[in-house]
């Protein structure tokens, strides 16, 4: 029988925890108790069949009752007559009078006034933490053990907004760094309670970006070089990682630049008259229009043929509108069909690109057609060595 038991009365009051009900309304002061339970009975055909599986349904709802144990549930009545069994007192409801009554009922009593202490320790520190502890109360109790910690993190960041310093010079008594890198995803949520809006970088999203979002030092963006003329060599050097300041500021003297993201490819880079290759680009794409001297060169970017791949080169040429693609034609993706791979869902882009050439635009929209199969992607690291060469050789010539 599928009617509701004792502990189907019990799993109601602990789905309302799991979703932090009863927390909540403990910290806004709201009023959930009385709670009636939802309580699904006989019903007369039922009783018809089986009276006697009604009467233990019915004594084993008493058993857990109110009256019996001291907490828990209160059953109310209803007569019910039967044309058989005649008239017959049933249980039609359940209800909680108190929030004691469930605690105890789900054995939630000691959790509850744990959430108690770190809720008024938190808020006699943080009011404004409040509506935090009443949307997250469980991720409260979660971190119990840790919230002096925690709320050290806050004060200093209250005390010292946009700081400046590396993560690790943060002098936090009780605190190290690994504790707050541990926790970061948990701490920009209580940062953006009780920051004001000045101290906060709202366009730096995710825990990648903490320090970014705090005005916390990073460490600087590189740029790895190798270049590809050894009588273009920077004091004997041609395989450079540069910090980003020192990269914009080095004017090398060379007529093109390459640039792929793929780090074998900048590895395995053939030579090329007074040209150089970027690869492994951490430094943001956005960020090389702020490159003086890559205005006057020629600059030629190699990505993957795929739609996310024109998506790049698009944004490329928004701090870089003379860049060209190399390798991202229909003839190379033609000449590798047996080398062709599916483009994961996920990393599809389906939008307008405004910045491709014509041939190219014609090509991303076949891409975003399947018209040429079903989600082609050729990377660029599949494409032929000799392939590479042949196409750098009419760059070369031209």
């Amino acid at each position: 029988m599928t009617w509701t038991r004792a502990a189907g009365l019990r799993e109601q009051l602990l789905k309302r925890w799991h979703r932090g009900e009863i927390l909540r309304a403990r910290v806004l002061g709201e009023e959930l108790f009385p709670l009636q339970l939802r309580l699904k009975r006989p019903d007369s055909k039922q009783m018809g069949e089986d009276f006697g599986a009604v009467r233990d349904w019915v004594r084993e709802l008493c058993a857990g009752e109110r009256s019996q144990l001291g907490y828990g549930y209160e059953l109310q009545w209803q007569c019910h007559n039967h044309r058989v069994h005649g008239r017959n007192d049933l249980p039609v409801a359940a209800v909680v009078p108190s929030e004691a009554d469930a605690l105890r009922l789900i054995g939630k009593k000691e959790a509850a006034a744990r959430f108690d202490r770190i809720s008024r320790y938190a808020l006699q520190r943080f009011p404004e933490l409040r509506d935090w502890l009443a949307r997250r109360p469980l991720t409260a109790l979660d971190y119990a053990a840790e919230w002096e910690q925690l709320l050290a993190v806050l004060d200093y960041f209250r005390a010292n907004p946009r700081p400046g310093l590396y993560l690790r010079q943060l002098d936090i008594p009780g605190v190290d760094t690994k504790f707050i890198e541990a926790r970061r995803k948990l701490l920009i949520e209580l940062l953006d309670c009780v920051l004001p809006e000045s101290a906060i970088n709202h366009q730096a999203a995710g825990v990648r970006r903490f320090a970014e979002r705090y005005g916390l030092a990073q460490e600087p963006a590189q740029v790895r070089l190798r270049l590809l003329d050894d009588t273009c060599a920077i004091a004997g050097l041609s395989d450079l990682t540069l910090i980003a300041e020192e990269f914009r500021r080095l004017d090398p003297d060379v007529d093109t630049v390459f640039i792929t993201e793929n780090k074998v490819n900048g590895l395995a880079f053939p030579a090329h008259p007074r040209a150089l290759v970027i690869f492994g680009l951490g430094y943001g794409l956005e960020r090389l229009a702020e490159v003086p001297w890559l205005m006057r060169t020629r600059v030629l970017y190699w990505g993957d043929i795929d739609t996310h791949g024109f998506a790049i080169l698009d944004r490329l040429r928004r701090s870089l509108p003379h860049a060209e693609s190399l390798l991202m034609d229909r003839a190379t993706l033609e000449a590798h069909r047996s080398l062709w791979t599916s483009e994961p869902a996920e990393h599809r882009f389906g939008g307008e690109l405004e910045r491709l050439s014509p041939a190219e635009a014609a090509l991303f929209a076949d891409l975003c057609a399947d018209s040429l199969g079903e989600r082609v992607r050729l990377e660029q690291e599949r494409i032929g060595f000799g392939w590479v060469q042949g196409r750098l050789e009419m760059l070369a010539a031209s």
